[in-house]
């Protein structure tokens, strides 16, 4: 039993999956919080380019 607590094979895939749940975290994140203004700002220019000025 001893053996199986101290065997490290697979150490370094585990470190790379956390690495990954941990980036994908950060990336839901960040479009939770920037996704209204990122949409608002994409439909402000739609708008612009919709009714360009001097028409």
């Amino acid at each position: 039993m001893l053996n199986i607590l101290r065997d490290e094979n697979g150490q370094g895939m585990v470190e790379y999956g956390l690495l990954l749940g941990l980036i994908a975290l950060a990336a839901v994140g960040a479009i939770v919080l920037l996704g209204p203004s990122i949409s608002k700002m994409f439909s402000d220019a739609k708008a612009k380019l919709d009714n360009p000025a001097g028409t």
